[in-house]
């Protein structure tokens, strides 16, 4: 029993779902290796994997404090775009006036790059929290109105009609019709909107912070302090992992009879 339970503990393991992007990892980081030596490239330039490792060792206290404020922003900044995006987004789907006057301009919004805005808000509120939350909030928030709005617009026609011909209110036939149809286009952006977040947050951490990830590599390439500059990316890379798991979690919890869901349980099983 015990030789036939290892080849099966190892075959679930080679079938995880969180080894595979590890072992390709794995790869990348050799590769990176591997390029360096070949091609003798000064550490100026590109740190090696070892200084980048002995660094977050090294600097980890320090890199999760700084970790905090920019987590923070970013989190607040992606709760604005769910509370501003979702409902901008249903008066744009239920009404072709607001759609007319309103979506256009957002979408106007979208090619003004928000590197030069974030400087105001820096004017305009100081160097506190509340910039670096605009900033994310100003990322993240276009990406949950458009999936919102293409969500709650492809709710099929037949389906409006026998739920207005059961006799069912407005609020009804949104909460059984309207909402779980646009559930799945929801969180396609609600997943693209947390990670443009952590960028928005470090956006308004560059223009006007004196803490955070981004003040860290405004910081070390002041200084050229590569392996920080690399460790705090690798920090930043993993805020944006977890964030992102987080909502495929809530996701798979809010609408397991979606098709993409039940197609994950077949692969899992």
């Amino acid at each position: 029993m015990r030789n036939g339970a290892k080849p099966a503990l190892w075959a679930r393991l080679l079938q995880a779902a969180w080894l595979k992007p590890l072992i390709f990892l794995a790869l990348l980081i050799v590769m990176w290796d591997l390029t360096i030596r070949i091609f003798g490239i000064p550490a100026y330039q590109i740190p090696t994997p070892r200084d980048v490792i002995i660094t977050l060792w090294q600097e980890a206290p320090r890199l999760a404090a700084e970790a905090v404020p920019t987590t923070t922003a970013t989190v607040w900044g992606f709760l604005l775009s769910i509370a501003f995006g979702i409902p901008i987004s249903m008066l744009i789907a239920g009404s072709r006036t607001v759609e007319a006057y309103v979506y256009p301009l957002l979408v106007f919004s979208q090619s003004v790059p928000k590197i030069a805005i974030a400087p105001l808000f820096v004017v305009w509120f100081g160097f506190d929290m509340l910039p670096k939350v605009l900033s994310a909030f100003m990322l993240g928030f276009f990406p949950v109105v458009v999936s919102a709005v293409q969500g709650f617009k492809s709710v099929e026609p037949d389906m409006m009609d026998m739920a207005r011909a059961m006799e069912a209110n407005r609020l009804q036939i949104f909460r059984w019709v309207s909402l779980p149809h646009a559930m799945p286009a929801i969180f396609a952006g609600l997943k693209v909107s947390i990670t443009l977040a952590v960028v928005g947050a470090v956006v308004g951490e560059f223009v006007g912070s004196n803490s955070g990830l981004g003040f860290v590599l405004q910081r070390s390439i002041g200084n050229f302090e590569l392996p920080t500059m690399f460790a705090a990316l690798v920090i930043l890379a993993f805020i944006g992992v977890v964030l992102f798991w987080i909502i495929d979690v809530i996701e798979r919890l809010a609408i397991p009879w979606h098709a993409s869901q039940r197609q994950n349980l077949v692969i899992g099983s």
